[in-house]
C-alpha cells in the first residue's frame, strides 16, 4: 500500500464513489412510497364501502392495479436498501455479511412476487 507514512497507509481506502447512487435512490423510493400510499389511502377512503367485491371491482381498473404493483416495488425496493445499508454497517464477519444479504434479496424478490401475482389475481378476478 504505501511506505509506512500516513498518506500511504490510507491510499486505497477512499470512496468507493457508490454511496451517493444508494442514498439518491432510497430517497427516490421514499418520496414513491409517500406519493402512492397517499394515493392509496385516499382511493380506499372515497370507496362507498370495504367489501371484498368492492375493493376487487376498484383493483380491476388499469389506474389502480398498476398504481398497486407500483407501490408494491417501490416499498420492497425501499426497504431492502435500508436493510442492506442495516446489515453493511453491521455485519463485520464477510461470510455471515454475503449470508444475509443473499437472504434479504430472496425474502424480498420473493415477498415482491408473491404480492405481484395477489394483486393481478385479483385484478383479474381470480380466486380468492
Amino acid at each position: 500500500m504505501g511506505n509506512g507514512t500516513s498518506i500511504g497507509k490510507v491510499r486505497g481506502l477512499g470512496s468507493a464513489h457508490e454511496g451517493a447512487h444508494h442514498w439518491l435512490v432510497q430517497r427516490f423510493t421514499a418520496v414513491g412510497n409517500l406519493v402512492l400510499m397517499l394515493w392509496l389511502v385516499a382511493s380506499i377512503v372515497l370507496l362507498p364501502d370495504l367489501s371484498y367485491s368492492t375493493v376487487a371491482k376498484w383493483l380491476a381498473g388499469p389506474i389502480p392495479s398498476v398504481a398497486m404493483i407500483l407501490l408494491v416495488i417501490s416499498t420492497f425496493w425501499h426497504a431492502r436498501l435500508g436493510l442492506q445499508v442495516l446489515i453493511e454497517d453491521y455485519v463485520h464477519e464477510a461470510g455471515t455479511k454475503f449470508g444475509l444479504i443473499t437472504a434479504l434479496n430472496l425474502a424480498v424478490i420473493g415477498g415482491g412476487a408473491f404480492a405481484i401475482i395477489s394483486v393481478v389475481r385479483l385484478a383479474l378476478g381470480g380466486a380468492a
